[in-house]
């Protein structure tokens, strides 16, 4: 039976410990996919961009037909009342979720946007060290944006990057990159991605094939105040593999090293290095 960390969830006006359940059968979005959710981080006493990943949320439950029944500044402040529950400076996970409860009229497939519920579940989630990670090609691509939600955090475009974890892990790997239709890089199976070649820094231009992170948008605008040479690029897989380094920046692991792509060892360079201390700098800076 799986041991869960420390967890704390709101739900309809009360905060409930543990892995509550909160779905039935016939909850839409329990067979139906119908949920968004944002991912959020507390560590060291800050929690960088809250107020980003509260608006964002919104944002996707409208372009999944379901109703914000929350605003960006209510999410906000709960969170951090959930964050003052676990000890001070605890590394956390913080999921704020909207879901369809019901099925739209005469019709099971769509929706009812007025059945839309929210939770916030808050947990502890210890940051990955900064001690890097293997990359591989996926052959696994990105959807494209009449073909799935791309423009919100949704839950149903999860297994994809899923299938594409198992099969580069059954290879030995701890992720994998991932095109868009056209062969061009998008991003990482859970993750945005920059490359540095020459000192110039770039990652993947956002083509509405894969979402445009929230620390991606932060690292780029880090990077390019601190007078680098950033830019957003048609990446391909031969760019990655000829890199002088590479980087993985999302809200799960902020700023981390790729040690090695394929059969090739890198080492984290200046690069990863000053977009790391930008970063943390950045999240002490409120």
């Amino acid at each position: 039976m799986t041991v869960w960390s420390q967890t704390y969830t709101y739900l309809e006006g009360q905060w409930l410990e543990g892995n509550h359940p909160i779905v039935g059968p016939r909850t839409h979005a329990f067979w139906l996919g119908s949920s968004v959710f944002d991912g959020a981080r507390a560590f060291e006493g800050v929690a960088p961009d809250l107020d980003r990943h509260c608006q964002r949320l919104n944002r996707s439950a409208s372009a999944m037909s379901l109703v914000p029944t929350m605003s960006a500044e209510s999410i906000f402040d709960l969170a951090w009342e959930g964050s003052r529950k676990f000890p001070a400076g605890a590394e956390l996970y913080i999921r704020p979720m909207y879901w369809a409860e019901e099925s739209g009229h005469n019709s099971s497939v769509p929706p009812n946007p007025e059945s839309t519920r929210f939770c916030l579940c808050i947990y502890q989630a210890p940051l990955p060290k900064p001690t890097g990670v293997s990359i591989t090609r996926s052959a696994f691509v990105k959807p494209l944006a009449i073909t799935m939600p791309i423009e919100a955090k949704a839950g149903c475009l999860y297994p994809n990057n899923g299938r594409a974890l198992i099969e580069a892990r059954s290879r030995g790997f701890d992720s994998c990159l991932l095109a868009d239709m056209l062969g061009n890089v998008a991003e990482l199976a859970t993750a945005n991605v920059f490359l540095a070649k020459d000192g110039v820094v770039m990652t993947p231009v956002a083509n509405g094939s894969f979402l445009n992170g929230v620390t991606r948008q932060r690292v780029l605008q880090l990077l390019s105040g601190d007078g680098r040479d950033v830019r957003e690029a048609t990446l391909t897989f031969a760019d990655f593999d000829a890199a002088d380094e590479i980087f993985v920046v999302g809200n799960f692991g902020k700023v981390t090293p790729v040690r090695r792509i394929e059969g090739r060892d890198l080492q984290p360079g200046p690069a990863f290095r000053r977009a790391r201390e930008l970063y943390w700098d950045f999240a002490h800076s409120g």
